[in-house]
């Protein structure tokens, strides 16, 4: 998963007056009593003159305003209102909607009222709240107090985000005796919700522990041995029934007590037993972390004994995202008997996206192992410290040592990392963690997948989708959308119930809003319960179209698309763009790119562009091409695929394909991407060196889905780059593992001349 905390505060855009200012200095002291004065000031100062022209949006900012002015009796009103209002994806969801902000504002009013101690007013108004309450709701309220001071990989409100993101708008007043009305909400927003979670957590874990054991019956830290005398250990919660009941394990490597508390809680909620399992090493597992190569067979063993329980009706189904996703598709290799369904979500798949893609080692995989597998929690520090690793990694680029020196620049002993780069090809190593052709025959048991177009572990999951698709005739399922890491696996609802409508640069399609975990007990609801099939999956291959606002359903990936645009790559020129021409050249066209791999010149170099919609994109060490404009709408769906001729002074480089729609506002949307090292693009197991200064033929075919609704007067970009940056691996060009080569082998500039002949065919619905 990605650092998502920073969007908690990027709340609706406020229609208001940029020009309208109010006093506000923040106190040099910091002195939590000045500043919550100085906030209360500024609340009340902005309360009468706010207005937004959109109910949800004004509601949202005004039971914030209301609560840092110490009007609670307004807010909690307010927060009533708010929760009022229709919700379309989950109404459980909207009966918790901002309930932990209801609870401390009743609670801080009876402590100015009548002098209550704040921890008691708290407790009272929990109770009143809370117990109330059906299962499936009270889940959805008690998470809302997953506060960490460390938010990692986990699904947690991160306090430490929290501080850092209120002192950098703190940092950006200092000085200044006035505040603009949009920034005024926005450190206010960024004030109540930092000053809400410091002021309950300390008292919030017995009363979420106090309402779990009157609900559910749970075991943490039981202990299973595997057949190889390892020790795994688990954590169970059971609803207060009798009878036995199906179970939804998590398999996790993230030993994180609190998010995966609250997953198999929801669970339990949904009727199920709640089970979660650490890989071997994890929690009160004595044995050493190692992620990745026992998690499959650790699984099934679970899975064997979760069937023997009394409580078990000796059928599992497992869900789980990023590498919960990966264990999942681990399991299905050895399809234990007791496993029934799956639903993994943005899985990444060993060797193939992770960690490197396209045979292209990246450099942000580098900590994870440290982070999961330095002990038997996980190592924040190890993750937190982003300064630490984008210094290697600039330090490494600049000094144009070999990847796998990474290891002992960095200080910090990485023996998975090491044990990962030395296996280079999709080998033996990789290939015993996951299915392998046709074990995927064997996994005939209901599958659904999700994952998002702009999911870096995309890749992995429509692999995995896509072999599946291939060899086995049971029912599976493909949803897909424009989600990222964290939307692929969670939907458009962030763990505080606020709805994540947007990417950088671009608003979501209305219909693209959706809750996965609603859908995921939908979908075990449909296997283990007779219930319906979950509407969206009305096609093995569900997908939403981009601009189109609109969800389309396949029966395969092929057949999202009935029609494919041929493009060539010319050498003519339109500005500073080559031709997309659909025709090919007259002539034997050549478009010629050298890089010198050995200059470093870039270390510091601010790329431009990066959102979904932008106004420019990043061209360095790129070719770029353009089509002309499409005369009416175009529906691109499916997956981009070519073939590249060229000749080239190397052994070996390695490359990138982006896709872009140029809109005729001007505007780049990004598409999709396909990122390779050229020796391995026809067989990821074995590298097939190319021959230098002879023309060569490289047939590829993308692993990343693209849904977008052209609108008239748009063009295809084409971006052909070279691959040379601190964040990735270094091909060099020599032939040697790539791994081992310094910026020694740089030598002359590596040259690719592009041949006329190459074409991208791009999938099209119609």
């Amino acid at each position: 998963m990605n650092k998502w905390i920073g969007a908690l505060f990027l709340f609706l855009v406020v229609q208001a007056a940029p020009a309208q200012q109010f006093p506000f200095s923040p106190p040099v002291s910091r002195n939590p009593a000045d500043l919550s004065r100085a906030m209360a000031r500024l609340a009340n100062a902005v309360i009468p003159v706010y207005r937004d022209s959109d109910p949800e949006s004004f509601l949202d900012y005004e039971f914030r305003l209301q609560m840092v002015a110490g009007r609670y009796a307004d807010a909690v009103q307010t927060i009533q209102k708010l929760r009022a209002r229709p919700d379309s994806l989950d109404p459980p969801q909207g009966r918790a909607r901002d309930a932990q902000y209801e609870m401390l504002a009743r609670a801080e009013a009876r402590h100015v009222r009548d002098g209550t101690p704040l921890a008691d007013a708290f407790a009272d108004e929990f109770h009143a709240f809370v117990r109330p309450l059906d299962n499936r709701t009270s889940a959805l309220v008690v998470r809302l107090f997953n506060g960490k001071e460390t938010g990692g990989l986990s699904l947690l409100i991160d306090q430490t985000a929290l501080r850092q993101n209120l002192d950098q708008l703190l940092h950006k007043q200092a000085g200044k005796q006035a505040i603009s009305l949009p920034d005024a909400l926005a450190l206010i927003g960024a004030y109540q919700i930092e000053n809400a979670y410091r002021t309950f957590m300390p008292f919030a874990a017995p009363l979420v522990n106090e309402d779990d054991n009157r609900r559910y019956i749970v075991q943490k830290n039981i202990r299973v041995r595997t057949p190889d005398g390892a020790i795994l250990c688990a954590q169970i919660v059971r609803p207060r029934t009798t009878g036995r009941l199906p179970s939804l394990l998590e398999f996790t490597v993230y030993a994180d007590p609190l998010s995966t508390m609250s997953e198999a809680r929801r669970s339990a909620s949904n009727g199920y037993v709640g089970v979660t399992g650490f890989s071997r090493g994890k929690m009160c597992s004595p044995d050493l972390p190692v992620p990745g190569e026992y998690d499959g067979g650790d699984a099934a063993t679970l899975i064997d004994w979760i069937a023997e329980q009394p409580w078990s009706d000796g059928r599992v189904g497992m869900f789980g995202g990023s590498y919960d996703g990966f264990t999942q598709w681990a399991t299905a290799k050895h399809m234990p008997k007791a496993l029934k369904a799956i639903m993994p979500s943005v899985a990444t798949a060993p060797g193939i996206d992770m960690p490197m893609e396209g045979s292209v080692g990246l450099s942000f995989n580098f900590y994870w192992p440290l982070y999961v597998a330095s002990g038997h929690n996980l190592s924040g520090t190890f993750f937190e410290n982003s300064a630490r690793w984008d210094r290697l990694f600039h330090d490494w680029y600049v000094g144009g040592r070999a990847y796998r020196d990474l290891s002992t620049m960095s200080g910090t002993p990485n023996p998975i990392w090491d044990r990962w780069v030395s296996h280079p090809d999709y080998d033996a190593y990789w290939q015993a963690m996951i299915p392998q052709g046709d074990e995927y025959a064997r996994i005939r048991i209901p599958v659904l997948a999700t994952t998002g177009y702009y999911d870096g572990a995309e890749l992995g999951a429509l692999y995995y989708f896509g072999q599946l698709e291939t060899r086995s005739a049971g029912e599976h399922y493909l949803v897909i959308g424009p989600y990222t890491h964290l939307t692929g696996q969670r939907g458009t609802v962030s763990v505080l119930g606020d709805e994540q409508d947007s990417l950088p640069g671009y608003k979501l399609d209305p219909v693209a809003s959706i809750d996965m975990a609603v859908l995921r007990y939908q979908w075990f609801d449909h296997v283990f319960r007779h219930g319906p099939r979950p509407a969206i999956l009305q096609e093995r291959v569900n997908y939403e179209v981009m601009g189109g606002n609109v969800w389309r359903h396949a029966k395969s990936l092929a057949a999202m698309s009935n029609l494919t645009l041929r493009f060539h790559l010319s050498a003519e020129k339109s500005g500073n763009a080559y031709v997309l021409a659909p025709a090919a050249p007259a002539n034997n066209a050549v478009i010629d790119q050298k890089v010198d791999l050995a200059d470093r010149s870039d270390a510091d170099r601010v790329a431009p562009g990066g959102g979904i919609l932008d106004r420019s994109i990043d061209t360095w060490l790129s070719l770029e091409f353009m089509s002309g404009p499409f005369s009416k709408p175009v529906e691109i769906s499916g997956l981009f695929s070519g073939t590249l001729h060229f000749v080239t002074n190397r052994k070996d480089f390695d490359f990138i394909i982006q896709l872009y729609e140029l809109t005729p506002q001007n505007k780049y949307f990004q598409l999709s991407w396909f990122l390779a090292r050229a020796s391995y693009v026809a067989d990821r197991s074995h590298r097939h060196l190319l021959v230098p200064n002879v023309p060569q033929e490289l047939a590829f075919r993308s692993g990343r889905l693209i849904s977008r609704k052209f609108e008239p007067g748009s063009r295809l970009v084409m971006i052909l780059g070279a691959v040379r940056q601190p964040n990735t691996e270094i091909n060099y060009g020599t032939g040697k593992d790539v791994a081992t080569e310094t910026i020694s082998d740089a030598k002359s500039p590596l040259d690719i001349k592009w041949l006329g002949s190459s074409v991208v065919d791009i999938p099209v619905h119609q």
